[in-house]
């Protein structure tokens, strides 16, 4: 593609206002001129314009020699436009001015130009962007991406109209976390996002995409903690809980809408006049009001059960926010309040003292501390070597506590360890149902914040529970009950956010009970006579099923200080004899306010005194999250907003969080919205480094979008990993990373390059492995586009009209043809996004511009504007034309992808006379299929013209080391009259396009000769191309070339003749079969014969070469 290599053209795009201002400029008296620069510039007092120094006089001087300088240059431009009209007036004329070296000339336009015409003018805030008057020479991102957005959002283009007749279609943002900065996740949710609703918006839909940010309960908290105890040395609990919550909000405030403008960053079209928080009043109303209808109905209830609890936080976190780690052996990790590393990987063996004399029983673990919560023993029932225990008691060596042996067939495995198995119901989830099975007591050992509270006895009590860990160690060797350790292959759960180690806990908690609602979920997805909900890709629908056939009821208390504080009340009563909160499970009242609390507590406790205390728990911050689709639309209110956009259209997401969010708001959007939220569910793939390893801080792989957009340095990657909280080993393999995978750092590539890197990576699965020199790849391909536009424009020329209408039939062949792959392009592209095949539509968009418009179109209507031959009048009318289209409507496919640099491309454009077009591309129409460009005839030739062109150029490479760029002769070998007629009426497609000096068409058995000096390529068999290059020929090369092509015709015609001759051949094969396998034979050997006078006439071309090498020498 020769787009790189253009000459540098003419100034292009002065419009006739340009010329207008620059002549009453030019025309203008000097003095007056003078005298209007000299007082729009400086303002004198009085007393100052009486007195001149010596210095005022020198400024003046040189101002007014600046502004001589200044006019001479646009007399200059002034009298370039007269010259370039009397050229204009001499070619229609017939006459022609003096030829000019044509270097000189360019090198004299280059001189001429001003810089300031090719640099974008300041744009004020929010106004439609100014551009330059000459398009620049080369892309820049940041220049092309630069004000856009802030127009587009300002003029409205974003806002959904609930009132609007126009089909609804509706995409709620996953809500971003209010801590967050933008990662290259919620880079591709965006990028992925952004493309459905602009294609939708363009489409003629009520397109509506909302914006909104989670509150975060657990990543603000302990990121507000941090901070508070960095600036003031203190906790949230020195605080107290009323100046920590200012404090978040304060934080919020203050730093929480980070994510969302660099959404704009991005280009992300989002309604922002809908933009919500889920702590705001009215997310917070619908908090309320769903846990008080769950409530009510008896789907929300208190109960004591195990949890995952964080002893740094203090509070029960979901399984999400849990990390595993796989331990192998002996480990020494650091554990936060620890000063010395912890012991992991280490299975512990000790022993329990039977009642009576009996003996003991040896058990094991790896977290031996918890033996003092221990209350049972489990055998197998059918372990003989126990059989004798059945009904016994082992004692508590610490304690003197009797605990039973017990037999659990489900828990025990006898042919793993001894047999034996310590049961501690409160502090293992196998345990606990182990307790429950058996009815065995629940013993927490431990304080919230992990110290051994009073039931782990007065040895231990008021260790932290590692501390423990080896006082127990300790304690049992002095009684002579530790039997030893060895290494043991373990997982380990560590909290998201804290690092430190899980502690299953039993806990009061509020639950919900999602028995019913996950079996409605489920036959939403899977009864497929009433199939309300799609999975995209369709595997995860098998996932569905999985998570929510075993799907359990969900905790939805947290112990943190910011988040939705829980509705319900204890209420404490006079003569209760425990007066602790929650000490009696009948005791609490949920209601939507203090108020109707007290209301419904009177009721219940009837005549009896109380006093009411708010539960101080928050509710999980997915509970929220769960009822985003309806709470953003205005739900509880039956606002306008839920009326019109209610279920939502679509949910685009990570497939990480299937279960975490997509279920949750499925089952309470059935529950509470009385239908599913969404009726389809794209499910992106997660973003992996280049090798497929997962981002982290710690590799020094994670890629930040906005460093993407931007560029930065390698130091810069350095500094941002220096900002961070690794420890000097981390930094130093994440440092040597970045050094490997950016060693140049990051170039600046732009969102548009981002977004469709992203968007087309989509068709890998489940994983992205993302690779930045795929994104500089597209950034480049920008340029290249960019490139095309301006050569097109200039071949449009400064006074073109575009037509309203278009007549293809009159057009030239390539005209014909590029508006029929247009229409294929538009086909497969709607298609794909129809289907949610992000990648397909991205790279059919791609492929049309790249290899159908830049790569042949562009190339193959040269001729018609080289010079201003009349002979190519009409051709080079209907190229103009042609290519307007192309520009037009290949920019209108592309934007859903590509946002900015479409806009800047499109608002180039001229428009058609007396046509009002929209104000932005964004709210033009998206393409659709003109049947009429339709045309599957001039595809076929184009193929033909395109194979030939593909083998003549494949011969100039394989044969030229130098002068590849030269115009050589060629000829085409046509096997039939139809194949000849397609060549001769494309000579001219096929010469430019192949850089051909000359292409005689030949028709089998027309000519006695192949010419000599050339290279013969097989195009299809009812067509060859011989490229003419005398010297050049390596005839021995291509006598090589030539007998490896009719080894393997030979090998494929005996394989034919060999199927063709088995016994009962022409009994058992059908005729239609017989008949396609006899003409294969046919057109074998007469390929074979072609060939082989080819090696004859090589042959000879040989011996006439050496024999004139003879006569030579």
């Amino acid at each position: 593609m020769s787009l790189f290599f253009l000459r540098r053209a003419k100034p292009l795009l002065l419009s006739p206002s340009t010329f207008r201002r620059q002549a009453s400029f030019a025309s203008t008296p000097l003095t007056n001129l003078l005298s209007r620069s000299f007082h729009s510039t400086v303002i004198m007092s009085e007393p100052e314009k009486k007195i001149e120094t010596e210095e005022d006089l020198e400024r003046k001087k040189k101002k007014e020699e600046k502004a001589r300088e200044k006019e001479l240059k646009k007399q200059k431009a002034l009298e370039k436009a007269k010259q370039a009209e009397l050229k204009a007036k001499q070619a229609k004329d017939g006459t022609n001015a003096p030829k000019k070296s044509s270097k000189k000339s360019a090198k004299r336009d280059a001189s001429d130009e001003n810089p300031k015409d090719f640099a974008d003018p300041e744009t004020p805030l929010g106004e439609r962007k100014r551009l330059s008057v000459q398009m620049a020479k080369q892309y820049s991102p940041a220049a092309v991406e630069k004000s856009w957005y802030a127009w587009w959002e300002k003029s409205g283009f974003y806002k959904a109209d609930s009132k609007s007749s126009k089909p609804p279609f509706v995409i709620v943002l996953p809500p971003p976390n209010v801590t967050g900065a933008l990662h290259i996740g919620h880079a591709l949710t965006s990028a992925i996002e952004d493309t459905i609703i602009r294609w939708k918006r363009m489409s003629g839909y009520n397109a509506l995409w909302v914006p909104g940010v989670d509150h975060a309960g657990i990543a603000t908290q302990v990121v507000v903690e941090k901070k508070l105890m960095r600036e003031r040395g203190m906790t949230r609990h020195d605080l107290g809980r009323e100046e920590f919550v200012k404090e978040v909000w304060k934080w919020k405030n203050e730093y929480g809408g980070t994510i969302l403008g660099q959404q704009r960053r991005l280009g992300a079209s989002l309604d922002w006049s809908r933009e919500c928080f889920t702590m705001d009043e009215q997310r917070s109303k619908a908090v309320t009001e769903a846990f008080v209808r769950l409530y009510k109905e008896g789907l929300i209830y208190r109960d004591l059960r195990l949890v995952n609890w964080d002893c740094v936080l203090r509070t029960a976190i979901s399984d999400i926010e849990v990390d595993y780690i796989d331990i192998k052996e002996r480990t020494l990790l650091k554990v936060p309040g620890y000063d010395k590393p912890v012991e992991f990987g280490v299975l512990t063996s000790f022993a329990y003292p039977l009642e009576g004399g009996l003996g003991e029983v040896v058990v094991a673990t790896t977290r031996v501390e918890t033996m003092l919560g221990d209350t049972a023993i489990a055998i197998h029932p059918n372990d003989a070597r126990y059989k004798h225990l059945h009904g016994k008691f082992a004692i508590h060596p610490f304690n003197g506590r009797k605990l039973p042996i017990i037999c659990d067939a489900i828990l025990v495995d006898p042919e793993f360890g001894t047999g034996c198995v310590k049961i501690t119901p409160a502090h293992d989830p196998n345990d606990f149902e182990v307790g429950k099975r058996h009815n065995l007591e629940f013993i927490n050992i431990f304080t919230d914040d992990g110290k051994i509270n009073s039931n782990g006895g007065p040895e231990f009590t008021g260790v932290p529970r590692f501390g423990a860990r080896e006082a127990v160690v300790e304690a049992l060797q002095k009684k002579g009950l530790y039997r030893g350790a060895k290494n043991n292959e373990m997982r380990l759960g560590l909290c998201s956010r804290t690092n430190d180690v899980i502690e299953p806990m039993i806990k009061p908690q509020w639950y919900v009970n999602c028995g019913m609602m996950g079996k409605e979920a489920l036959d939403a997805a899977i009864n497929d006579e009433n199939k309300r909900l799609e999975f995209i890709p369709k595997q995860y629908t098998a996932e569905w099923k999985r998570w929510l056939e075993n799907i359990r009821d969900w905790c939805v208390s947290r112990q943190l200080w910011w988040g939705h504080r829980i509705p319900a009340w204890y209420a404490t009563l006079e003569d209760d004899q425990l007066k602790e909160l929650g000490a009696y499970n009948d005791h609490w009242v949920v209601a939507r306010n203090e108020e109707d609390a007290r209301k419904e507590a009177a009721l219940k406790f009837t005549g009896k005194k109380f006093k009411l205390s708010q539960d101080p728990d928050v509710l999980d911050t997915w509970f929220s999250s769960g009822l985003f689709p309806l709470s953003v639309l205005g739900w509880p209110d039956e606002t306008d907003d839920f009326k019109a956009f209610y279920p939502t259209s679509v949910l685009e997401t990570g497939h990480d969080i299937l279960f975490f969010w997509v279920a949750r708001m499925v089952m309470l959007g059935m529950k509470l919205g009385g239908d599913v939220p969404f009726s389809k569910v794209y499910l992106h793939p997660m973003i992996r480094d280049a090798h497929g390893r997962k981002m982290s801080k710690s590799l020094g792989n994670v890629i930040d979008p906005l460093e993407v957009i931007n560029g930065i340095t390698l130091e810069g990657l350095h500094k941002r990993l220096e900002g961070g909280n690794l420890d000097p080993k981390e930094l130093v393999v994440a440092k040597e990373g970045q050094m490997k995978d950016f060693p140049n750092g990051i170039p600046e590539c732009g969102a548009d390059a981002l977004r469709f890197a992203l968007v087309s990576y989509t068709a890998q699965s489940d994983k992205i492995n993302l690779d930045i020199l795929r994104v500089v790849g597209y950034r480049q391909w920008c340029n290249k586009l960019w490139n095309a536009v301006r050569f097109a424009m200039m071949k449009l020329g400064e006074g073109y009209t575009p037509p309203l209408n278009l007549n293809p039939e009159a057009m030239p062949f390539s005209c014909k043809w590029i508006l029929s792959v247009l229409n294929k392009a538009i086909s497969k592209t709607v298609e794909s996004l129809n289907a949610y095949e992000f990648s397909d539509a991205a790279n059919t968009v791609y492929a049309w511009w790249q290899y159908q418009f830049c790569d042949v179109y562009i190339e193959a209507i040269k001729p018609y504007f080289t010079g201003d031959s009349p002979a190519f009048a009409s051709e080079r009318a209907h190229a103009q034309h042609a290519l307007w289209v192309c520009l037009e409507t290949g920019l209108r496919l592309l934007h859903p992808f590509m946002p900015f640099v479409t806009e800047e491309l499109w608002q180039r454009l001229p428009s058609p006379k007396d046509y009002q077009r929209a104000a932005s591309i964004m709210i033009c129409d998206y393409p659709s299929v003109t049947e009429s460009w339709t045309n599957e005839t001039v595809e076929t030739e184009m193929d033909i013209v395109l194979s030939s062109v593909k083998s003549l150029r494949a011969l100039r490479a394989e044969l030229l080391e130098k002068q590849k760029n030269e115009r050589l002769p060629a000829f085409a070998l046509c096997e039939n009259d139809s194949t000849s007629e397609i060549v001769k009426s494309h000579e001219l497609e096929i010469r430019t396009l192949a850089n051909l000096s000359s292409l005689e068409v030949m028709l089998k058995g027309e000519h006695t000769a192949a010419p000599a000096g050339s290279a013969v390529e097989t195009v299809s068999e009812n067509l060859k191309v011989y490229l003419k290059v005398d010297g050049a020929i390596n005839a021995e090369a291509e006598r090589e070339k030539i007998r490896n092509k009719i080894d393997e015709i030979q090998k494929q015609t005996e394989k034919l003749k060999k199927m063709m001759s088995v016994s009962g051949y022409e009994e058992k094969v059908p005729p239609h079969i017989r008949e396609d396998n006899a003409t294969k034979l046919a057109k074998l050997l007469q390929e074979f014969d072609f060939f082989e006078k080819e090696s004859s006439r090589l042959d000879a071309e040989m011996v006439v070469g050496s024999g004139q090498q003879r006569q030579k020498h």
